[in-house]
C-alpha cells in the first residue's frame, strides 16, 4: 500500500517587508513600501500588512500607492540582503529533508512522506524555528500533494484577519481535498486564467465544487487536454513529484496593474524593472538569453505577445531593457490602457562574457553592470539607476 504523501507549502510573509524590520525595527508595525520612489517611476516590490489595509500591494506603481496611503515609508530594495536570509532559510529546509523543490527567493516546496512526525507537527515546528533563529514569519499549506498545499496556504493566510503576518498552518487532512476545494472560486484554482474563467461562468461553473461535478468527458469535448488536468485539479488529484532540480527554461517577470495604465512614464518604468529582474536573475544563475518576448495585455484581456532574436546573448539589464522597449513600442500607441506588461528570456546558455556586444572587445558595458551590482548589494536596488532618461525622446 502506497503511503500517504506529506507535502508542505512554505511560504515567507511579506519577505523583503519582514527582512527591513530585522534591518530596521523601527519599521514595525508601520505602512512601508519596499521600491522605488514615485518619481523614478517605480513599482512596489513588497509592503506591509499595515500598507495593505489601506489597499497598497505588490507591483502597484509607487505613485498610486503613495495616493491611497500618503504616509507611506518607502525602502529601497536591498536585493543582497534579502539573498542572504533566503539562504539562512533554506538551510533550515534542507536541514529537515534534501526533497525541498525551491519555487522563488521565499517559497518552497517540502515533500516529508516517511517521516515518523505529523506532517501539522512538522510545519509547527518549522515555523516555530524560522522566527525564533532568523526573526522571520512564515505561513505553510499542508496536503497529499503540490496543489492542496499552495492553495492551502493561500487559503490560511487569507483567514487571519490582522494587520500583522499571518503566520499561518492550514491542514487539508487526506481524503478531504475535494471538500476543502468545492466552495472555493474557480480562479483560486491551478490551470484557470481569465478567459477560461470566463468560459466556465458562462457555464454556470463559479467555485471548484461547481467544476468538480462536470464530467471530464464534457471538459475534455469544451478545453481539450487541458480539461483533463481541470478534471483532476477540481477534485484535489495532483501527482507531481518534488523537483529538487530544475532545468531553468526560461525566466521571466511580469506584473498586472491594479488600476489600467496609460501613462508612457509608468509603462516605460514598469519595463526597466522588470528587466532589471530578468538581468539579476540570469547573472546568479550564470545564465545568458539569446531570445526576448514581451506580453502585452489589454484591458478587456486581449493579449498580444511579441518576441525577438538578440544578434548576441545577453544578461545585462539596459539590453534586456532597450530590446523589451523596441518590442513594446511596435504594439503601444499613445493613450493606449495596458492591464499587464511581461517580459521574460528564453532560449538560455550557460553564461560567461558575449565579446561580440562590445566594439572591439570593449568591456566597459560589462564593468558597468558589475559595478552596479556592487553597489546595489551593498546600498539596495534604488541607490544608482540606469541614465535612461535622455533616451526617451523617441517614445
Amino acid at each position: 500500500m502506497a503511503q500517504i504523501r506529506k507535502i508542505l507549502h512554505f511560504d515567507l510573509d511579506a519577505f523583503y517587508c519582514a527582512v527591513e524590520e530585522l534591518r530596521d525595527p523601527s519599521l514595525r508595525g508601520k505602512a512601508f513600501a519596499v521600491g522605488a520612489r514615485p518619481e523614478e517611476r517605480g513599482v512596489v516590490a513588497s509592503c506591509s500588512y499595515a500598507a495593505r489595509a489601506f489597499g497598497v500591494h505588490s507591483a502597484m506603481p509607487m505613485s498610486q500607492a503613495i495616493r491611497l496611503c500618503p504616509k507611506l515609508i518607502i525602502v529601497p530594495r536591498q536585493h543582497g540582503a534579502y539573498e542572504k536570509a533566503s539562504g539562512q532559510v533554506m538551510e533550515h529546509l534542507y536541514a529537515l529533508t534534501p526533497l525541498v523543490e525551491r519555487v522563488s527567493i521565499d517559497e518552497a516546496f517540502l515533500d516529508m512522506t516517511g517521516d515518523k512526525e505529523s506532517a501539522e507537527g512538522i510545519a509547527l515546528r518549522l515555523q516555530d524555528t524560522i522566527q525564533s533563529e532568523l526573526g522571520l514569519s512564515c505561513s505553510l499549506g499542508v496536503a497529499t500533494n503540490k496543489l492542496v498545499a499552495k492553495i492551502a496556504n493561500d487559503v490560511g493566510k487569507a483567514e487571519v484577519q490582522s494587520n500583522n503576518s499571518p503566520h499561518a498552518v492550514k491542514v487539508v487532512p487526506p481524503g478531504t481535498e475535494a471538500d476543502f476545494f468545492a466552495p472555493l472560486p474557480i480562479r483560486s484554482l491551478w490551470g484557470v486564467g481569465p478567459k477560461t474563467a470566463e468560459r466556465l461562468a458562462s457555464l454556470g461553473v463559479r467555485t471548484i465544487g461547481h467544476l468538480a461535478r462536470m464530467t471530464e468527458e464534457d471538459l475534455v469535448r469544451r478545453f481539450g487536454k487541458h480539461g483533463r488536468e481541470l478534471s483532476y485539479y477540481a477534485k484535489g488529484i495532483d501527482n507531481d513529484p518534488i523537483e529538487t532540480v530544475r532545468e531553468t527554461q526560461s525566466v521571466s517577470k511580469e506584473t498586472t496593474f491594479s488600476k489600467d495604465v496609460r501613462e508612457f512614464d509608468v509603462l516605460d518604468g514598469t519595463l526597466l524593472y522588470l528587466s532589471e529582474g530578468i538581468g539579476r536573475e540570469l547573472r546568479v544563475e550564470g545564465l545568458t538569453c539569446r531570445t526576448l518576448s514581451l506580453k502585452f495585455r489589454y484591458p478587456d484581456f486581449t493579449t498580444v505577445t511579441r518576441q525577438m532574436t538578440l544578434s548576441d546573448a545577453t544578461d545585462l539589464d539596459y539590453v534586456i531593457y532597450e530590446n523589451a522597449l523596441r518590442l513594446f513600442k511596435q504594439i503601444w500607441r499613445s493613450g493606449q490602457s495596458v492591464r499587464l506588461l511581461g517580459v521574460s528570456a528564453s532560449k538560455l546558455n550557460a553564461g560567461g562574457e558575449q565579446l561580440s556586444l562590445w566594439d572591439q572587445g570593449d568591456h566597459s558595458k560589462r564593468k558597468m553592470q558589475n559595478t552596479v551590482d556592487a553597489i546595489r548589494g551593498k546600498f539596495g536596488n534604488q541607490s544608482v539607476r540606469w541614465g535612461k532618461e535622455t533616451k526617451r525622446g523617441d517614445a
